[in-house]
């Protein structure tokens, strides 16, 4: 008998449903808490999977759920405000259910950039929503198309699809009717598809056309100027997971009451935690568990939140560490001094748990993004050169005996006249562009960097040099392949790449400098081509 899998969205729906039927049933204001929560995390849970839709459902949800926070004494809710939610909760489950696809539905086009089942199935057409001919839609549905997407072209008047909703609706308003029939038609389309993502293309720059955008259900306006630059990366972002390390959290509480309150709204969270009663632990602590924040009582024996703070910020690894202190203390300024001597934000006690789990994971996001703001590269999320050589070095020096590496230096052919005939936005899709189709075409395990303009390293480990060799050729044909939308249609580009093994160079610098000196050999002999330096 096989094992049925259920996944955290379902978890997570599930146990929302059954705190709602519970505080249905009993009325308790801890209750409706415990109900608030579970839908807090349902609704992060959805921003991790890239559902902006469904999203948005919860959020409203949420915020109606929030407003009825205020006064204890109010709860059990009166019979109209209780059934208003009773009809949003259903409405939410609804549209999860309809806008999910059965395992094994999903198709992608032959010869088209696969992107991995995530744990949850995201369809993957495309509506364009365009009249007559229309040059940027068309570069944009080529695009969508070579990576695996479904486009179907509508004008602004046709009835909509039958079927399941798509991925995302694209409205370009190139010959368009006048607005008044756009807003009719964009929220006929949100009605219709309340879990995809909306987008706008060429909207003024100006707060009231899109603010009526927005309020008949647009969820993205994007400027004429920055359409081919910015559409592709944000619904190939819609479709893409990634691998995200748990986030830690050190709670540093001598009130168990306290800790295990904390530790329950964290853990609903999928917050990783681990409480010390003790601050004098912390130096021993911190090194082993390595928390993304510290969650800190003001006043606890032996020594106080500011002190125990004021120890930290004198090691240079925890100074920038998110410290978040927890109190009863109501003195505004003794909270102002507290802030100033080391801590990121002050809660007081007792904590609502939606605030404690929305400020944690704030901090924790902003945390993390600078960290990886220093290794990786702005344009393509790759690592940048310093992080790329800091882990091919690691690569090698933890590459076992016999083992092999390939080393792969990649170079855009002709870019600097893509700059100068279409602009740099354009320059900047084409190297985006080559990015994807690295991270989709790649393993998990391969290196993949950004070394500099429209230069990239690779370094693939356990690949022989001919497997190597056929990897990279392959992506080189999808390049020149790929065509990249710009306001006047869509161009073509190319690379040239030099491979080098580490059975041949044997360090980061010799394998590194051969596979540099075969990508020089390669533009020498007429460019878009791969050639290998694995043998001397």
């Amino acid at each position: 008998m096989s094992e049925i899998t259920t996944h955290p969205l379902d978890e997570r729906l599930a146990a929302l449903n059954a705190r709602w039927v519970d505080y249905k049933r009993q009325g308790t204001f801890e209750q409706f808490v415990e109900f608030s929560v579970a839908l807090n995390s349902l609704s992060e849970h959805l921003g991790r999977l890239r559902l902006p839709g469904l999203l948005r459902i919860a959020q409203g949800l949420e915020n109606a759920a929030l407003a009825k926070f205020g006064d204890p004494d109010h709860h059990p809710l009166p019979e109209v405000e209780c059934f208003a939610l009773q009809r949003q909760v259903e409405a939410l489950g609804g549209a999860i259910a309809s806008a999910r696809q059965p395992l094994g539905t999903r198709r992608v086009e032959e010869g088209a950039i696969s992107v991995p089942d995530p744990e949850w199935v995201r369809p993957r057409s495309v509506w364009v929503v365009a009249a007559g001919k229309n040059e940027l839609a068309e570069g944009i549905e080529k695009q969508l198309g070579h990576f695996g997407f479904r486009p179907h072209r509508l004008g602004w008047l046709d009835p909509l699809p039958a079927g399941d909703p798509p991925l995302a609706v694209l409205f370009s308003p190139d010959q368009a009717p006048d607005m008044p029939v756009q807003l009719e038609r964009v929220a006929a389309m949100r009605a219709a598809a309340p879990a995809s993502q909306l987008f706008y293309l060429g909207a003024e720059r100006a707060m009231e056309p899109v603010v009526g955008l927005m309020r008949a259900g647009i969820d993205i306006t994007v400027a004429r100027e920055d359409v081919a630059a910015s559409v592709l990366a944000r619904i190939l972002d819609l479709v893409q997971t990634r691998e995200q390390e748990k986030y830690r959290v050190l709670v540093v509480e001598d009130s168990r009451v306290a800790a295990a309150m904390i530790r329950r709204t964290l853990t609903e969270h999928n917050i990783d935690c681990h409480v010390v009663a003790d601050p004098g632990t912390l130096l021993d602590v911190l090194p082993t568990y390595r928390p993304d924040l510290i969650l800190m009582d003001m006043y606890m024996p032996r020594f106080n939140g500011v002190e125990a703070t004021r120890v930290l910020r004198q090691v240079a690894g925890y100074q920038a560490l998110p410290i978040v202190y927890l109190s009863s203390e109501s003195d505004i300024g003794m909270q102002v001094e507290a802030l100033r001597l080391g801590g990121d934000q002050f809660l007081t006690k007792p904590i609502n748990p939606v605030v404690l789990a929305a400020v944690v994971r704030t901090k924790i996001e902003r945390y993390r993004e600078t960290v990886r703001s220093t290794r990786t590269d702005g344009l393509t999320g790759l690592f940048n050169h310093t992080a790329s050589k800091a882990r091919l070095k690691g690569m090698i020096e933890t590459l076992p005996t016999h083992g092999n590496l390939c080393v792969a230096m990649i170079d855009i052919d002709h870019f600097k006249a893509v700059n100068d005939t279409y602009g740099h936005p354009v320059g900047d899709q084409v190297i985006r562009g080559l990015a994807w189709l690295l991270k989709g075409c790649l393993r998990a395990t391969d290196l993949i960097g950004r070394y500099g303009g429209e230069e990239f390293i690779l370094a693939l480990p356990d690949a022989p040099p001919d497997r190597a060799f056929a990897v990279i050729e392959r992506i080189r044909r999808d390049f020149a392949a790929l065509p990249h939308a710009h306001n006047g249609g869509a161009l073509h580009s190319t690379f040239s790449a030099g491979l080098a093994c580490f059975e041949h160079f044997p360090s980061a610098t010799e394998i590194t400098e051969a596979a540099d000196n075969a990508l020089l050999e390669a533009k020498r002999q007429g460019r878009n081509r791969v050639v290998s330096a694995c043998a001397r």
